[in-house]
């Protein structure tokens, strides 16, 4: 009875998102690429360190740190958090600089020594290093 029943809590559980976590080779740039069942894939990076003013302006709203974490989804603009970054040890692959990737949901992200650029279907995307984060 005991493994029917664990079976069965199986069977119904929701699918879990696949998440993958990299960074750049500095640790400076950590991100996280998800995808979920029914909802669109995301890229997640967020800059340790940084330096000059945010990519775009704290809002009123935002009582916390700023200008440290970016969203993107599959489509639409990009979304600053008002968050502070994690700055723990990174985890997942290196996303060593001169690589290229094209994760699904269309996006393409570029790592170099210059800075780490993520680009959704839409044309949507970020560019973050120490001494500038830009969105467009």
């Amino acid at each position: 009875m005991r493994g029917l029943l664990a079976g069965l809590i199986l069977i119904a559980a929701p699918a879990m998102a696949d998440v993958s976590p990299f960074h750049t080779p500095s640790g400076n740039i950590q991100c996280t690429y998800g995808e979920d069942f029914g909802t669109q894939a995301d890229v997640r990076c967020e800059i340790v360190e940084r330096n000059g003013p945010p990519a775009r302006p704290k809002p009123a709203s935002c009582n916390g740190s700023w200008g440290h974490v970016f969203w993107l989804r599959e489509s639409g603009p990009v979304q600053m958090d008002c968050d502070a970054p994690y700055g723990g040890e990174p985890s997942g692959d290196v996303a060593g600089y001169g690589q290229t990737a094209d994760y699904g949901g269309g996006f393409r992200c570029t790592s170099e020594k210059t800075g780490f650029t993520c680009v959704n279907r839409d044309g949507h995307g970020f560019f973050l290093s120490r001494a500038a984060q830009r969105v467009w």
